[in-house]
């Protein structure tokens, strides 16, 4: 018998507490499915979900994270059009100058009221879901 299972993923959230506002960075994908995106990625066998997110930071935006909180995890099969993938989110804070590397063709520095329209997967959701927590702390539900 053959499993499939879901593949692990993480995407970080990552605000620049060194600048007014706290904005957050998405990346401008160079790969399918194009459009911004929250930093993130595929969790490697053998890697914890911790050393994932700091490591899918570092490749994406070239910035050394401090990881506050594992925020939610979203796991619709229907989130990633390429397979099914499980994200576990975290909220991360950051200063310094964001460089794009990696898979990330750009990175722009958002702020609430600036969201680009075309985000891919589901991060409009997760960006509504962490918009909500942080002005009114109030968390995801199922």
């Amino acid at each position: 018998m053959t499993y499939r299972n879901p593949a692990p993923t993480v995407d970080i959230i990552i605000e620049l507490i060194d600048r007014p506002h706290r904005p957050i960075i998405l990346i401008e994908r160079q790969n399918p499915p194009y459009g911004y995106a929250i930093p993130g990625g595929f969790v490697d066998y053998g890697e914890s979900v911790e050393t994932a997110a700091r490591r899918e930071a570092k490749e994406e935006v070239s910035l050394n994270v401090t990881l506050l909180e594992q925020f939610y995890v979203y796991s619709d099969p229907q989130r990633d059009s390429r397979q099914h993938t499980i994200s576990i989110v975290f909220l991360a804070t950051a200063t310094g100058e964001p460089k794009a590397a990696d898979d990330a063709q750009s990175l722009g520095i958002f702020h609430p009221w600036e969201m680009p329209t075309h985000l891919c997967f589901d991060h409009d959701r997760i960006l509504g879901d962490y918009f909500r927590y942080r002005n009114y702390g109030i968390r995801p539900h199922f």
